[in-house]
């Protein structure tokens, strides 16, 4: 039996509380929270949890494996570091970190500690994201020669973080995934439109190795509700639209070049049949297998420290006008052989 406690119970928290209550092999040990009505919800629904609002109570059980935690981002990196010093396997929502240098840091204490250290970038375990995955090393849809990505609605509008570091993480470590690469720069221009520091809008273009791009479009403040990806293969096409009834479409579309002569290919669109499990499931089995066999998650810290340093680098150029800025190389470690 793995024994994991929850730390932050709000709303993103009360689904890893549910999620976590019903893994197989699995026990919810503690819930910890400052909002003793939070704490009140849980005891009501898991009455067998035990509850709190101090972080001690989970770090000093010496039975507890490891944590999970969904508090606001400006706490990840202290509570994360408390947790790996009291010796226990992390997992920390997106963004791991609001530095790459602290994300460095994490990463680097859990490999010295030997823990476990996973990073919630949820769309890397969608069925969905994984196929696509598959169709590019299998060479279904040839070299990807770019890709793009919406994440958008008329939705909460945040005061304390921008659309940037509140929405793009998802994206970020998707286009990371698919490119099996960290991006080399990032440009970003945004809107401060409801709040006057605080982007409500944001559009960015990430530049991969070989002249690669991904365009990343995120919005709190738009009238239709958008998740959408689409990949761009040289061979053939992917759509991923969470919110269409087929939500993975295929196209076998491009163009043929033959001199000067230049033909487009309409073929058939195809509709694979893709498992239904829900990601956040996915998620936490693979946080419990890790802990389990000691194996390095998908999302690990390297995988987190790459994306908040796009994060981070992408703010500069917000805070300078848009402009191109280059990021720095700061793994050695290849995401292709995830």
């Amino acid at each position: 039996m793995t024994t994991i406690g929850m730390i932050g119970a709000g709303r993103w928290g009360a689904n890893w509380i549910r999620t976590l209550a019903g893994l197989p092999g699995t026990q919810l040990r503690w819930v910890c929270d400052v909002n003793p009505a939070s704490l009140d919800r849980v005891r009501q629904q898991f009455p067998h949890v035990q509850t709190t609002t101090q972080l001690d109570d989970l770090y000093g059980d010496a039975t507890l494996d490891g944590v999970v935690i969904a508090t606001i981002a400006p706490t990840h990196f202290d509570v994360a570091r408390r947790a790996l010093f009291a010796g226990k396997h992390v997992m920390v929502e997106k963004p791991m970190t609001l530095t790459t240098r602290d994300a460095v840091e994490l990463t680097d204490v859990a490999r010295r500690l030997h823990r476990v250290l996973m990073v919630g970038h949820l769309l890397e375990y969608h069925p969905i994201t994984r196929h696509i995955r598959q169709l590019i090393d299998c060479g279904e849809l040839g070299e990807v020669c770019y890709l793009y990505q919406q994440r958008l609605n008329l939705g909460t509008i945040r005061a304390d973080e921008n659309a940037w570091w509140s929405l793009a993480p998802h994206d970020i470590s998707v286009a990371n995934r698919l490119f099996g690469a960290a991006p080399v720069s990032v440009q970003c221009r945004g809107q401060n439109i409801v709040n006057k520091n605080v982007a409500d809008v944001v559009f960015a273009t990430l530049e991969y190795p070989g002249g690669k791009l991904a365009h990343v479009h995120v919005s709190w403040l738009d009238p239709q509700k958008s998740r959408k990806l689409v990949v761009v293969g040289s061979r053939k096409m992917a759509i991923f639209d969470d919110t269409a009834a087929q939500k993975l479409v295929v196209l076998d579309k491009g163009y043929q070049k033959d001199g000067d002569l230049i033909t487009l290919r309409q073929g058939e669109s195809t509709v694979p049949t893709i498992d239904a499990a829900e990601p956040l499931a996915i998620e936490a089995q693979h946080f419990v297998d890790c802990i389990r066999t000691g194996a390095r998650p998908i999302s690990d810290g390297e995988a987190g420290t790459q994306v908040v340093s796009v994060l981070e680098h992408g703010q500069r150029s917000l805070d300078e006008g848009g402009g191109v800025i280059a990021i720095p190389h700061v793994s050695s470690v290849s995401l292709a052989a995830a």
